[in-house]
């Protein structure tokens, strides 16, 4: 017989509204006990009353305690499900990108939570979050091979949420062989091979792929700066649109030697140059040297990982954008993104407007962006659209 999570009065409003998370602090723990329960462990939902909610499956140590995979309380997260679940997932990407590159799987999105999985075409990345994944690591796998029968599949279980569910990191390919650790992939008609063994994630960051997209659009002829560019998402694909001049900027000698192999790989390597340091340090000596730009992309890691983390994160970005700022012509543009769920929409455009005041300049903000279609927001769940890009002019003070 399946476990009950019976929730306190009223506490099931946010589920019936959309929402997919249970909080620890919402269930009649006096009813039906967490610790009784063992991670991984499905459950059906109750309201107070005993009417079910849906099927979930529980992580009894964290704030979110349970996770809706289904709102039918008799579902099942067997291969099956799983194998369902893909293919609604699939069809969906495909109606957008037709090169078979992009983010299969995100998550609580497409009813598979504690599960990302990116497809680089004939190679597919998996990465587990949660002990119910974990357990289910075959049957994901099986479940891969029905619908999309990769020659390789790799199993990228290295991120920080897995210590959070007291899961090891590994790294391991479970299927196949790949050429270099890399997988190969095409963005906005650029070519990339990513490093989806020793990179960042699963090697790559689909999220920005429309952004990158309309910043293509502007580089014709232009200086563009590229600060945290990691492997050249956004600095390589505006060489291969047609920009004069690309400087990329990491802190990872490792990742602008792939900056370096992805320019080749288009045919731009003569148009993009690499500065290995941080980030602060770099842009301030490229003001000291007198450089000015057309484009600066401005694209750091998460720098509020946390709430609490929320007003030191801010002023990072403050004094990144603010940097980034000095170091345009009269007349540039500053894409100033951020993938930080913690920093509110709103922030990041006032910011911009801030640091125009200080520095007498006029910011104009043209066009803000988010995550591409291969990330689908749930609409209930704030946190699922998480990514922010917004696009500045900046002007001398009229």
């Amino acid at each position: 017989m399946r476990h009950t999570l019976r929730l306190n009065p009223k506490a099931e409003r946010r589920l019936k509204g959309g929402h997919l998370w249970v909080y620890s602090n919402e269930v009649d723990t006096a009813v039906t006990p967490l610790k009784g329960l063992a991670a991984g462990t499905e459950v059906v939902v109750e309201t107070a009353s005993g009417k079910a909610l849906g099927a979930a499956v529980v992580s009894p140590e964290q704030l979110i305690c349970a996770r809706l995979f289904s709102r039918d309380a008799n579902a099942v997260l067997d291969q099956s499900m799983i194998v369902h679940r893909l293919q609604v997932a699939q069809s969906g990407r495909e109606l957008w990108y037709p090169h078979q590159c992009y983010r299969w799987v995100y998550g609580d999105s497409d009813g598979l939570p504690g599960l990302v999985i990116d497809r680089f075409g004939g190679v597919v990345v998996v990465q587990i979050s949660s002990v119910a994944m974990e357990e289910r690591r075959q049957a994901i796998i099986d479940a891969v091979n029905k619908v999309a029968k990769p020659h390789c599949i790799v199993l990228k279980n290295d991120g920080k949420l897995r210590a959070v569910e007291g899961l090891p990191e590994y790294v391991e390919v479970v299927q196949g062989a790949l050429e270099d650790d890399c997988a190969p992939l095409i963005e906005n008609d650029t070519r990339f091979m990513a490093p989806v063994i020793h990179g960042q994630k699963t090697g790559w960051f689909y999220d920005h792929r429309e952004n990158r997209a309309q910043l293509n659009r502007l580089v014709k002829g232009k200086r563009v700066l590229d600060v945290f560019s990691y492997i050249g998402g956004w600095g390589v694909q505006a060489a291969n649109h047609g920009a004069a001049e690309v400087h990329c900027v990491d802190a990872s000698a490792q990742a602008l030697d792939w900056v370096e192999q992805n320019a080749a790989l288009n045919g731009v390597a003569e148009k993009v140059q690499c500065w290995e340091g941080d980030a602060f340090a770099a842009l301030r000596q490229l003001k000291d040297n007198g450089e000015r730009f057309d484009v600066v992309v401005m694209d750091p890691p998460a720098l509020i990982p946390k709430r609490k983390d929320i007003k030191a994160g801010e002023q990072a970005y403050h004094r990144l954008n603010s940097l980034a700022m000095r170091l345009l012509s009269k007349d540039g543009l500053l894409v100033a993104a951020s993938c930080s769920m913690h920093l509110g929409e709103e922030r990041l455009p006032d910011m911009l407007r801030i640091m125009g005041r200080e520095l007498d300049r006029d910011v104009l903000i043209q066009h803000v962006g988010s995550q591409g279609a291969d990330h689908p927001v749930v609409p209930a769940i704030p946190e699922t659209r998480y990514l922010k890009a917004v696009f500045a002019r900046v002007l001398p003070t009229r």
